[in-house]
């Protein structure tokens, strides 16, 4: 099979699309043939050698992928030919992944495996911030960072899906314009007072603040209301300061830290959740955004995350034929696809999300 893999650590240029031994799957495994391949930016951490990485050289990347049951290792209710997909199983950049069965997720028929591998783990790291992290009510008013980023996008459409008033921060103007499509009915830039303008979009402070860049952490303080939540879910533009426990007594206001895998914890919590996410696609209510393309080998995907802020990115597999034919480029959300011939159905789609979007 071929696989992005890395022998040592560092920028895109120590990856290689190589043959490795096709996988065999042990008992309790399904071995996946990948059709839509995601590159997070976790990955790109992992490549550099400061983010926790499983195996050894060469190491494979990738941990998010969709495609089909080849085998399976042990008596399982997964069988061959069967569509999966999965969003936390190591060496997802290769032809072939073994896969625990706990952490596949079936596919609907109605949902490509481009749509699954640009949702799943965006789509579930927004969806727990609004079920779990703070349970959002109908009526209350939400502060979402970088609203125009991956993450941000899908979790500004669940906001209004379930009844909220959303304001967006984005670093620039043509970020705002993709917020506000997306549904959110205030949008400021991080280079102006957007403090001034939550109080404004919502008299006292909004109800809830959902932080992912993590240096804006005490800023999102001042814009939440008295006895109002700051839901804390990344540090894409670095470290947030300590906070002061008076700051949060003396506004009688909470402080949650969030993370998708201590939520993930079973298949059946995947598979419900992530149904979940599926009937809102279905329906038209939740929209996967999707900008960009890359080749199936992923170094043109890494190479566009050299930016000093961090990039998420999706990519899915394409022929040989088009991986030759098509040339790479970079947005905010892509992904590639397996097909026969070089036509424009056969190239990758991949997400990127810049951390102040």
């Amino acid at each position: 099979m071929k696989a992005l893999c890395f022998d040592t650590f560092g920028g895109p240029e120590v990856l290689s699309y190589r043959d490795l031994p096709d996988p065999r799957p042990a008992p309790g495994q399904a071995l996946v043939r990948t059709r839509a391949i995601g590159l997070n930016f976790a990955d790109v951490y992992r490549r550099r050698g400061n983010y926790h990485l499983q195996g050894a050289p060469p190491y494979v990347a990738g941990y998010e992928a969709a495609g089909i049951v080849e085998s399976v290792g042990s008596v399982s209710q997964f069988r061959a030919g069967e569509r999966v997909a999965f969003a936390d199983s190591p060496f997802a950049n290769a032809e072939l992944v073994v896969v625990p069965y706990e952490r596949l997720i079936r596919l609907p028929d109605d949902v490509d495996f481009e749509t699954a591998a640009a949702l799943l783990l965006q789509g579930l790291t927004a969806q727990y911030l609004v079920r779990d992290s703070h349970p959002l009510a109908r009526g209350q008013s939400v502060l979402v960072h970088a609203a125009a980023g991956g993450v941000g996008l899908l979790l500004v459409q669940l906001a209004r899906l379930l009844g909220g008033h959303v304001m967006g921060v984005v670093s620039r103007p043509e970020k705002a314009e993709t917020a506000q499509k997306a549904g959110a009915e205030t949008v400021a830039l991080y280079d102006d007072d957007w403090v001034a303008t939550a109080q404004r979009f919502a008299p006292g402070g909004v109800d809830v603040v959902y932080d992912s860049v993590g240096t804006t952490l005490p800023k999102s303080f001042e814009a939440v209301r008295k006895r109002g939540h700051v839901v804390f879910f990344g540090m894409a533009g670095g470290e947030p300061p300590p906070v002061d426990p008076r700051v949060l007594m003396d506004g009688s206001k909470s402080l949650t830290g969030g993370d998708l895998w201590n939520v993930l914890t079973n298949a059946s919590e995947r598979q419900h959740r992530a149904d979940e996410l599926f009937e809102w696609v279905r329906s038209g209510r939740l929209k996967v955004r999707i900008d960009a393309r890359f080749p199936r080998d992923g170094k043109a995907a890494h190479a566009s995350t050299r930016a000093t802020n961090p990039t998420e990115t999706r990519v899915e597999p394409a022929t040989r034929a088009c991986d030759a034919l098509r040339p790479a480029c970079a947005s905010s959300s892509s992904v590639l696809r397996r097909s026969p011939c070089p036509s424009s159905s056969a190239c990758s789609r991949v997400r990127t999300r810049p951390p102040r979007s």
